[in-house]
C-alpha cells in the first residue's frame, strides 16, 4: 500500500502518527530529502539514525496502517469539506515555515488563505466585562484596518476577539487545540460557523484527537507563529496567554500586553509581561506604531459597539461604576438611597445585558 501513496496522503500520516512530533518530522524530512514516502518506506536502520528517532517511533513509521487509518480519515475531510495543507503548499501561511518546529500540515475549514498580516489577540477564558471590551474593541479595529485577528477560540477572551473581527466584516482565525472534529468549547458551535463563512479554523490534529495539557501548548505556538505580534489582554502569571507570549518572544515576533486593574488577579500576567519588556498598548494606535503601520485616513478614530438601552434608573446606578469601582449591593443601596431589593433586581437586569457581573466575593464591577 506505501508504494501507491501519494505525496499529501503520506504527508496527513506523518502528522497524525502517535510518538512522532514536529521536531521529529523536521529531522526525518530533512533526512530523506522532503520526501515524506521516502520516509514512511525507510529502512529501519536509517529511522534510528535521524535525531531523535527511537526504536518505538521507528517501529510506528515502518508499521504505520496499524496506528493510523488512512481512508478514514480521507473520507471525514471529504465528508466535513476540510483540506490538508501541507508545508509546501501555496495557502500554508508563510511565517509559519518560519518556526523551527512548524506543522507538517494543517486542516483547514473554510475558504479563506491567510492573504495579509496577522495579529492575535489571547487572554483568560475567564475575562472580566472589561476583559471581554478590549478584546472585542481590539479585534474589531484590527480587522477594518485589514489585519487578520488569530486566536483559540477558547471561552473570555479568545471568543470576543473573533465576535470583534466579524462584526467588523473582516477575516478571523481560529486555531484549534484538538481535533477538527471536536467542537471546543461545544458552547462555539456557532461561532465557529460564523469564523468558518468569513475566515478559517485550523488545526494540525488529526480527527478524534481531544484537547489536553499537550495540544494546547502546541496550538500556541501555532497561533503565535502566525502572527507579526500577539496582544494580551488578560491572564493570570501561569495562564496559557504567558505560554502563547513566551512562543512569540522566542520566534522574534511583538509581544503587547494591555493593563489592568492591579487587585486583579486576571491582570498579573499582563503586568508581569510590561515588567519583562513587553509594550504597553492601551489602543490600536499603539499597536499600528509598533508594527509601523499607518491607520487609515479614511477610518474612524476607534470601533465603538452599539450604546445600550438604558432607562433612567439603570443609567443612574452605571454611573457609579465610571470609575472603574468595584461596589457591593448595599454600598450602592446606600449611596443612591435606594432600597436594597430594588437595586438587586437592577443589577441582575444588568448582569443580563452583560454590563455588570458579578465576582466570587459578591461585589460587582462594570465594564
Amino acid at each position: 500500500m506505501s508504494g501507491d501513496l501519494s505525496s499529501n496522503d503520506a504527508l496527513i500520516i506523518l502528522n497524525g502518527l502517535p510518538h512522532v512530533g514536529p521536531v521529529m518530522l523536521r529531522h526525518l524530512m530533512d533526512e530523506f530529502a522532503n520526501d515524506p514516502v521516502a520516509v514512511l518506506t525507510g529502512d529501519k536502520s536509517k529511522l534510528l539514525r535521524v535525531k531523535g528517532v527511537g526504536e518505538k517511533a521507528a517501529d510506528v513509521l515502518i508499521n504505520w496502517p496499524t496506528y493510523f487509518d488512512l481512508e478514514k480519515e480521507k473520507q471525514k475531510m471529504a465528508t466535513s469539506g476540510i483540506r490538508f495543507v501541507d508545508r509546501w503548499h501555496p495557502d500554508y501561511p508563510d511565517s509559519l515555515g518560519e518556526l523551527y518546529d512548524p506543522p507538517i500540515g494543517l486542516y483547514v475549514k473554510g475558504e479563506y488563505t491567510v492573504d495579509r498580516p496577522c495579529v492575535a489577540i489571547v487572554g483568560t477564558r475567564r475575562a472580566t466585562l472589561y476583559g471581554r471590551k478590549v478584546a472585542k474593541r481590539f479585534g474589531a479595529e484590527l480587522a477594518r484596518m485589514g489585519f487578520c485577528v488569530v486566536s483559540g477560540m477558547a471561552r473570555g477572551t479568545d471568543t470576543a476577539a473573533h465576535e470583534g473581527a466579524l462584526e467588523a466584516g473582516g477575516p478571523t482565525v481560529a486555531v484549534f487545540g484538538c481535533g477538527m472534529d471536536i467542537i471546543y468549547p461545544p458552547e462555539n458551535l456557532e461561532l465557529s460557523r460564523e469564523i468558518m463563512a468569513k475566515g478559517a479554523l485550523l488545526s494540525e490534529f488529526p480527527f478524534g484527537r481531544r484537547a489536553d495539557r499537550q495540544t494546547f501548548p502546541m496550538r500556541n505556538r501555532v497561533v503565535a507563529g502566525m502572527c507579526e505580534a500577539v496582544i494580551v489582554v488578560e491572564s493570570a502569571v501561569a495562564g496559557g496567554s504567558m505560554i502563547t507570549a513566551r512562543f512569540a518572544g522566542e520566534q522574534g515576533r511583538q509581544v503587547m500586553a494591555v493593563p489592568g486593574r492591579i487587585d486583579q488577579s486576571s491582570s498579573e500576567g499582563c503586568h508581569q509581561l510590561i515588567r519583562d519588556g513587553a509594550t504597553m498598548v492601551t489602543s490600536v494606535d499603539h499597536v499600528l506604531e509598533e508594527l509601523r503601520y499607518r491607520r487609515p485616513e479614511q477610518m474612524e478614530a476607534s470601533f465603538e459597539p452599539a450604546a445600550p438601552d438604558l432607562d433612567e434608573r439603570e443609567s443612574t446606578l452605571m454611573e457609579l461604576f465610571a470609575g472603574g469601582e468595584v461596589l457591593a449591593p448595599d454600598q450602592i443601596a446606600d449611596r443612591l438611597q435606594w432600597a436594597y431589593p430594588e437595586v438587586a433586581a437592577i443589577l441582575m437586569g444588568l448582569e443580563i445585558k452583560r454590563l455588570v457581573c458579578k465576582r466570587s466575593d459578591g461585589v460587582y464591577e462594570g465594564t
